[in-house]
């Protein structure tokens, strides 16, 4: 007894081990792979199923490399830069909330790029994170699919051990024994091990197909979602970009209108004009000072988002370490562009892949109603000491033992004949949700065809944009400086010195709209079709927007700051006087 219970412990060690190590041999990190089903053959019995096992082993250490270089590796460069370039600009606990107003108040604008910008969104970014993860759970999924090719081994006991001890009485009338009092005193056990291996399970190739197309769009999603998490963050800095610029344009319209209201003060109270003139430069500079509010609330914003957008700390605000310039010049033509969008974007492939894991469900549907093979080997043992139903207490012999072993070795079938229609009617829905992802994957290639022409002739638009507005602020420039030549000589009214002054700040706002679509058009068009076909531009000291005229040294005067009047209280100035 003791040596079949050894061997029957030995044995299901043995089976656990190798399961065990079949296990161990799935990988168990992020990298992940693309993993094959299995071959539908049965007809090749158990020695298919062990090729079987072996290729799904050596396939599933395989990294899918495209894969890895757009994440893992970006992830530990990015990690890395960051520890050493911006180790203040770490992401946020997910789980901590702020108690207090101390905590969330902003400390240090801290300045970043545009490379940073784009390592930093890939590194702190919540939704990534969350993609990350949902791949990870299609591998695990897979995986257990996989498992449907494993036997299963199931190990049982009834009393470990079992001790009975019982006393009974039957009417003497219909007794069948010398005595009508029995007598139960016994130490049992009793184990059972059970290998079941399904041979034919017409569910188990489309289930492990549809779980590999699962996986393989849990991928494709995350890379459509880190493309798009770093376009959004590089439309955010385009746009504090801008905010900017707004704050220096607006900076710049204030201090031409103090002038001007200095001017004009000053020939009122020598009577070289009138007070119209003095109310004309009034005029104009509250609108300039309402752009610059404006402005500077729009800049204020854009920080905030841009720091949302890289989930930085509540305490740190980015700035834009940068003007706004011309990033370069798309090389590629409009049907190139269309092509290599064809070839590069992920929602196509994931598509494709709605298609496949419907008609597999459809497949596996139809499985429920076909017929399943499985081959199973039952071991039991049981082993007691003592005796039961005898006549005196005392006459119970616990010396007494014994002991049994059974195998049984079998075939078991399954089919379900009639399911009143179910599985039918699933195959056909699951056959038209493959339809409907068709038409979907039309309506998919029309959509990405139809983002392509729109960056790229947004493009054009703003390159010629960026043309005009340039020629627009020299000119509104000169005409500026021409008008307060005229002015100051007398030959002006003030109202000129308004206008073309109006002109320019308006001028210079386009042109800071058309270079943040310039950019944000070029960066959409990156994305939409992987290439990099940009050429620098040369580097120049000839931006209009950075560049000091001997106009703007005339401005250059303080700006005092305006106190903050409540608004019940703002809206009764124009009752007043």
């Amino acid at each position: 007894m003791r040596r079949i219970t050894s061997k029957i412990i030995f044995l299901a060690g043995v089976l656990i081990q190798g399961i065990s190590t079949v296990r161990a041999d799935q990988p168990s990190q992020r990298g992940w792979v693309n993993i094959t089903n299995p071959s539908p053959s049965l007809s090749s019995g158990l020695k298919g199923a062990k090729l079987l096992n072996e290729t799904d082993r050596s396939i599933a250490l395989e990294s899918n490399v495209s894969l890895q270089k757009s994440t893992s590796s970006n992830w530990l460069k990015a990690k890395t830069y960051l520890k050493k370039r911006l180790p203040k600009l770490n992401l946020p606990a997910n789980l901590q909330l702020p108690k207090k107003p101390s905590q969330v108040q902003v400390g240090e604008l801290q300045p970043i790029t545009i490379d940073e910008v784009e390592r930093l969104v890939m590194e702190n970014s919540p939704k990534l994170k969350a993609s990350a993860i949902k791949v990870d759970q299609k591998k695990s999924l897979l995986l257990g699919a996989i498992s449907a090719w494993y036997p299963n081994i199931n190990l049982s006991a009834n009393g470990l051990p079992q001790y009975l001890e019982a006393e009974s009485f039957r009417n003497p009338d219909f007794k069948t024994t010398s005595s009508s009092y029995s007598n139960s005193k016994q130490w049992s056990a009793s184990f059972s091990i059970q290998v079941k291996w399904n041979l034919i399970d017409p569910a188990r190739v489309p289930e492990i197909a549809a779980s590999r197309d699962a996986f393989e769009k849990a991928k494709a999603s995350y890379l459509v979602d880190a493309r798009d998490s770093r376009l959004r963050a590089l439309k955010e800095y385009f746009f504090l970009q801008r905010a900017d610029e707004g704050v220096r344009i607006g900076t710049q319209s204030v201090r031409a209108s103090l002038m001007s209201l200095r001017d004009a003060k000053a020939r009122y109270e020598a009577g070289l004009s009138t007070r119209l003139e003095v109310l004309e430069a009034e005029t104009q500079l509250a609108r300039d000072k309402q752009l610059l509010t404006q402005k500077l609330g729009d800049q204020k914003i854009a920080r905030r988002s841009l720091a949302q957008i890289l989930n930085l700390s509540p305490k740190i605000t980015p700035t834009a370490s940068s003007p706004a310039q011309v990033m370069g010049t798309w090389t590629a033509s409009l049907q190139e562009s269309i092509i290599a969008a064809y070839d590069f974007r992920e929602e196509l492939d994931a598509a494709l892949l709605n298609i496949s894991i419907n008609n597999n469900d459809a497949n596996s549907a139809l499985a429920l109603g076909q017929p399943t093979l499985s081959i199973f080997n039952t071991l039991t043992t049981s082993r007691f000491q003592g005796q039961t139903a005898i006549a005196s207490p005392t006459k119970v012999d616990m010396d007494d033992y014994g002991w049994t072993v059974s195998n049984a070795v079998g075939l078991t079938a399954n089919w379900n004949i009639f399911d009143g229609g179910k599985s039918k009617s699933l195959y056909l829905y699951n056959k038209q949700k493959a339809k409907e992802s068709k038409a979907n994957l039309t309506s998919i290639k029309n959509q990405i065809r139809l983002e392509v022409e729109n960056s790229f002739y947004t493009l054009k638009t703003a390159n010629q944009d960026i043309a005009t507005t340039t020629r627009e602020v020299l000119a509104s420039r000169e005409s500026l400086r021409l008008a307060r030549l005229r002015f100051n000589a007398g030959v002006a009214p003030q109202r000129e010195v308004v206008n073309t002054q109006r002109d320019l700040t308006q001028a210079e706002v386009r042109y800071s709209n058309a270079i943040t679509t310039y950019n944000t058009s070029l960066a959409e068009l990156r994305r939409r079709t992987g290439i990099d076909h940009v050429k620098a531009c040369k580097p120049t000291n000839k931006n209009i927007s950075s560049k000091k005229e001997k106009v703007d040294e005339l401005f250059d005067i303080p700006i005092e700051p305006s106190p903050l009047i409540p608004a019940c209280q703002a809206s009764t100035i124009r009752n007043k006087g």
